[in-house]
């Protein structure tokens, strides 16, 4: 008797589907990737092994270039036009309200408080790594210390008109090359603390934990210690 044949069944894969679906994932990461904007300012930070990540929001930044500059920038604009009022009030700027809203809406500051009149006129294309900074020399001519002065008066003013709101209290963000001078960073750091500014974050370069250091050791013991405990 001879043996019954078995139909043989086709192994083809629709793979329909699994295109679709690749096409969708690739759709929606083209869609919600942000890739990073160019910095206006290139600035090369030191190496830490620290893992807090610098705010995104509600942030004062002040960059410190190889070169001694300073800069300043923020995510909010309100708080930028009010410290621009502030500053155009005390020294008597003579800016309009449309050169204090073209102000605030730049990406960053570079330049001395006499010249941003002009400087509120400058197109996109222009700030970058050319301009000549605030100016943060010495003590007696450190107009960085103006700003933070204007900044921290529009940072208590928030936080007195709605002290719930977290987003009112601003974080002070230091940016500076590792290839900067001690001097102008003494220069910065003076002009925070001249404002009762005392605490305030670094950003880094991340890089790996050395190995048999102590914050290598103590990261080998959390696991346990979080076990026993």
């Amino acid at each position: 008797m001879g043996r019954a044949k078995i139909p043989r069944k086709s192994t083809a894969i629709d793979m329909t589907p699994f295109c679709d679906v690749a096409f969708l994932l690739l759709t929606f990461f083209i869609l919600t990737t942000k890739f990073k904007p160019d910095e206006k300012i290139p600035i090369n930070t030191p190496s830490s092994v620290a893992a807090k990540v610098a705010p995104q929001k509600n942030y004062i930044m002040i960059s410190l270039d190889k070169d001694g500059k300073a800069f300043l920038n923020s995510d909010r604009a309100d708080v930028k036009t009010d410290a621009i009022n502030i500053l155009n009030k005390d020294h008597n700027l003579g800016l309009t309200d449309g050169e204090v809203q073209r102000l605030a809406n730049m990406p960053i500051i570079g330049t001395s408080l006499q010249n941003l009149k002009a400087y509120s006129q400058y197109p996109t294309t222009a700030l970058n790594d050319k301009l000549p900074g605030i100016p943060i020399q010495d003590t007696a001519n450190n107009q960085l210390t103006e700003w933070m002065k204007a900044f921290v008066s529009v940072s208590n003013d928030l936080i007195s008109e709605d002290p719930e709101n977290k987003a009112n209290n601003m974080t002070i963000i230091l940016k500076g090359d590792n290839l900067s001078k001690f001097p102008q960073f003494r220069n910065v750091i003076s002009a925070l603390t001249d404002n009762m500014i005392l605490k305030f974050e670094m950003v880094t370069n991340p890089e790996m934990v050395p190995v048999g250091s102590e914050l290598w050791r103590q990261a080998q013991n959390a696991p346990a210690a979080k076990a026993n405990g």
